[in-house]
């Protein structure tokens, strides 16, 4: 029974909302979900790891590096494309990843999911430089492509604020996934190896560029199969016609891009 000066959601086992809470609370993993973000976990890492051993071979210095684009166009572009799609679709992995921190690590959560994601935005501009410089070889060659590369390489640009959230935002995450309990201590040390992948325009790939992206595959994509395996099984039909909606509209977005 209650009185006159207790509230009634203080009485236990009592379901009335706080008058100062909303009235649906939103699970911290709504946005992007547990399949999207899974599948980020383990896309992702494994499609940049891929890309940055493509170029392995090449010395890490930007000159190599348009040489090497010069002998071998259809390697290197695969490469570049390959880590510029790796880093692009870690967004939604990131944002699950700093969920499941944020229900015990709050503010690990948000630091480190802002300061990775807002790094993942500078590593697609330093694609797109990439990207550039390599048109620059095939219109006017490799000599002059060079010498354009090397007399604005120092270049100011915004997203150069943004070089210690490149590497600041992963050790961030290592830290609150292993506080949290998300990750173990050997799992949180390869996420933390992911600080460690060289940022800029037209690097290349360096023992420390394998580890950090190897440390990201450990990390992440066991993470993101458990996502997937979690939870209830959606029926085959439900799986297939996604599927095929997922290839639809990939297909439609990659015509629309082509006719510029």
């Amino acid at each position: 029974m209650t009185t006159p000066n207790t509230p009634a959601t203080a009485m236990p086992g009592n379901d009335v909302p706080h008058p100062t809470e909303p009235l649906t609370a939103v699970p911290l993993t709504a946005l992007p979900g547990r399949r999207v973000g899974g599948a980020s976990l383990v896309i992702g890492p494994l499609l940049l790891f891929t890309g940055v051993l493509l170029r392995l071979r090449f010395d890490f210095f930007f000159p190599a590096q348009l040489r090497a684009y010069e002998h071998h166009p259809g390697l290197m572009s695969a490469s570049s494309g390959l880590v510029a799609a790796g880093w692009v679709l870690l967004w939604p992995g990131v944002m699950f990843l700093a969920a499941r921190i944020g229900e015990r690590c709050r503010e690990l959560a948000v630091w480190g999911g802002v300061l990775t994601v807002l790094g993942l935005f500078a590593r697609a501009f330093h694609a797109g430089v990439d990207h550039l410089a390599f048109q620059l070889v095939d219109a006017h060659g490799v000599v002059a492509a060079t010498r354009t590369v090397g007399e604005t390489y120092g270049a100011f640009h915004v997203f150069s604020t943004l070089n210690a959230a490149v590497m600041g935002g992963w050790l961030l995450l290592a830290i609150g996934a292993y506080r949290a309990r998300v990750l173990g201590p050997l799992r949180a040390a390869a996420l933390a190896l992911a600080s460690a992948m060289p940022l800029g325009v037209l690097k290349g790939t360096t023992p420390l560029s394998v580890a950090a992206a190897a440390g990201l595959c450990v990390a992440l994509v066991p993470l993101g199969v458990a996502a997937w395996r979690d939870g209830p099984v959606q029926r085959a039909a439900v799986v297939a016609g996604r599927l095929l909606l997922v290839i639809a509209v990939g297909t439609a977005m990659f015509l629309f891009g082509q006719a510029g």
